[in-house]
């Protein structure tokens, strides 16, 4: 039953964190748009293998955190202040990025493949953002760190981003529905780290 959790966390956790209106997604529905979907999916390979790698490190540390409570405790002070910074910073600070996607181009054609991994790699939001879903819902005792499982979630990571890349690349095309662009990513992440925030907070409190 472990497994199974591990992997339904893993399949959710993903595509709830890949399928808002980003760079690494838009940019595979422009490649699909502009030199065809085999490429756009070549492009979701590439950013998916990377997010393989980088679910698997930040598993690792998470294991490394839940055998230590009282590093845990301290790091949901420090992550309850930086995703309350984030947030203000999205929502009060941020330039408004929905002009800065129409210019958002990767003009290399050699390698989609690889160019999805180099992508990926200068995203490094899956590494926190994965360290904190595994122990939340280890807490919760629906998570498990042993081996199997970890393996399982680090597949289903990659399958859940891929699934919602190739969503992106097969159905959405950016120049036929520019009113679907309208869309501030700024308020999405605020939005994002928010709710992160208040449950952060809650948990806090329930520990003290």
């Amino acid at each position: 039953m472990s497994l199974l959790f591990n992997f339904i966390i893993g399949l959710i956790a993903a595509i709830v964190g890949v399928i808002p209106p980003g760079f690494l997604n838009l940019a595979a529905a422009k490649i699909s748009m502009s030199e065809g979907r085999k490429k756009g999916l070549l492009f979701s390979l590439g950013v998916s293998v990377t997010v393989f790698f980088q679910t698997y490190i930040a598993l690792l540390f998470a294991r490394y955190l839940d055998n230590h409570p009282n590093i845990v405790d301290m790091l949901q002070k420090v992550a309850l202040g930086i995703f309350l910074c984030i947030t203000i910073y999205f929502f009060f600070i941020a330039k408004d990025i929905r002009k800065e996607n129409s210019r958002q181009t990767h003009k290399s054609k050699t390698n989609r493949f690889f160019s999805g991994m180099f992508l990926s790699v200068l995203n490094l939001l899956p590494l926190p953002y994965w360290v904190y879903i595994s122990i939340t819902f280890s807490t919760f005792g629906w998570f498990k760190f042993s081996q199997p499982e970890l393996l399982l979630t680090v597949i289903a990571s990659a399958i859940g981003t891929f699934t919602v890349l190739a969503l992106y690349v097969w159905f959405f095309r950016p120049k036929d529905s520019p009113k679907r662009l309208k869309l501030n990513m700024n308020y999405i992440i605020g939005t994002i780290t928010a709710v992160i925030s208040i449950i952060t907070f809650f948990k806090i409190l329930k520990n003290m």
